[in-house]
């Protein structure tokens, strides 16, 4: 197909009905000037596929439209009738047939555009838009234009380097900043070898670094420090204490078997308070609270702000002791400790649990006397030796909600059975577990 004189030659096709059987009509448009068109109808019965010429270049698969449905017509044609063998009066409308393909264009434009749409709303709903228009915030242009010479690589290592550093000290910040106003928690946690003790201590260490203004006083029942332990304390990053001192070998029985007698953990607490007397004066007035902290319990760190405030000796609830789901403090409508909600033993002194009071440091400091008894003290009064020498039953200070809430657990790890070591050891005894 080629241009006619003045014009260009039209071709398009549409179907139809020539005379009682289904086929195809072909006109022929010559577009002499934008007003006026001749139209030579050839009509024919035709096979092809659909073609449209403009200006010599062809289009093929055009839209083939009923004539019996609606009138089908090109933009800027004026009205055309069907050839005259076809049947019908219809006419033939430029307008409606390129209608469609816009109508087509439209859609597929809104199916484009919608889901990138949708990913920009998400994506600046996201956790990552603000760290990428952190640069907003001071002033800066984040894309910063590279010095006419330099290496375009070391400034994106060196953006890369920012955010490694940004990350590293958000999980290393801790403890959070000492505060010379907050008194300070001295927790003493009594540990001692065992395939576990790693494993506890790291546990308690990444609670413990959540607590501001505390001093961890670690006592290894042991007759020297060990690596282990001095490594895992010095990794934390939490200011503490490391001693150590062994339970005497009277106080065993056969092999590691101790006198039951004896609670594990007693002398290397008194341990903890002798230090805490030779390192504060009698008189001093550094503010402070003790805590006897087991280091295979379960801690929450409202407890520890709770027991900031203690004035003499403040007391909590505690669970799975005493084969109870918790052991608590019985107290009254003043907010006056009155008795012990407990089955052992509930005549005691102070029928409490280890991990269940605290006790001010200058309380500590000025009753010298007031140690663990080692020796001639029924099972189960280890806290009532202690507490007897500081305070009364009426000066206890009830916590956690007057004693209705739990927020310390006497949990305990299931000891690993390494039945597969064997005597010589299977795995490399150098790793550290």
């Amino acid at each position: 197909m080629s241009p006619c004189l003045g014009g260009t030659e039209v071709h398009f096709i549409q179907a139809g009905k020539l005379g009682q059987s289904s086929g195809r009509w072909q006109s022929t448009l010559h577009w002499e000037d934008p007003n006026a068109v001749s139209p030579t109808a050839r009509p024919q019965v035709s096979g092809h596929p659909v073609l449209l010429s403009l200006a010599g270049v062809h289009f093929t698969g055009f839209l083939i439209v009923p004539l019996d449905s609606h009138p089908f017509s090109v933009s800027g044609l004026a009205r055309l009738r069907k050839p005259a063998s076809a049947m019908g009066n219809e006419e033939l409308w430029a307008q409606p047939a390129l209608e469609m393909p816009k109508r087509r264009d439209i859609l597929a434009i809104v199916l484009i555009v919608l889901p990138w749409t949708l990913l920009v709303t998400v994506w600046h709903q996201s956790t990552i838009a603000p760290l990428l228009t952190t640069h907003k915030d001071d002033g800066s242009d984040p894309r910063r234009d590279v010095p006419p010479g330099a290496d375009p690589r070391e400034y994106c290592m060196s953006d890369r380097d920012i955010v490694e550093v940004v990350r590293t000290e958000y999980v290393y910040t801790r403890p959070p900043p000492w505060s010379d106003t907050l008194p300070t928690i001295h927790v003493v946690t009594p540990t001692y070898s065992r395939p576990v003790q790693k494993a506890e201590l790291t546990r308690m260490a990444n609670t413990l670094l959540h607590v501001p203004n505390l001093h961890w006083l670690v006592v290894e029942d042991a007759p020297r420090r060990t690596p282990l332990t001095a490594r895992l304390l010095r990794d934390t990053g939490l200011n503490y204490t490391h001693l150590h001192v062994e339970t005497p070998r009277n106080y065993k029985l056969r092999g590691d078997a101790r006198d039951p007698r004896i609670p594990r953990g007693t002398m290397q607490r008194n341990l903890a308070l002798r230090w805490l007397r030779e390192t504060f004066p009698r008189n001093s007035s550094q503010p402070g609270v003790v805590y006897f902290a087991d280091d295979d319990n379960t801690y929450s760190l409202e407890l520890f702000e709770e027991m900031r405030s203690t004035r003499r000796v403040s007391v909590w609830p505690v669970a799975f002791v005493g084969g109870l789901r918790y052991e608590a403090p019985r107290v009254n409508g003043a907010g006056k400790v009155v008795g012990w909600k407990t089955v052992f033993d509930p005549h005691r002194p102070f029928a409490i649990d280890m991990a269940g009071f605290a006790v001010n440091l200058r309380l500590i400091l000025q009753r010298s006397q007031a140690y663990f008894k080692l020796r001639g003290v029924k099972g189960g009064y280890q806290e009532s030796s202690l507490l007897r020498e500081l305070v009364t039953l009426n000066d206890l200070e009830p916590k956690a909600a007057n004693c209705t809430k739990i927020l310390v657990w006497h949990t305990r790890t299931e000891k690993p059975v390494l039945v597969n070591e064997g005597k010589k050891g299977f795995t490399d005894p150098a790793v550290e577990i």
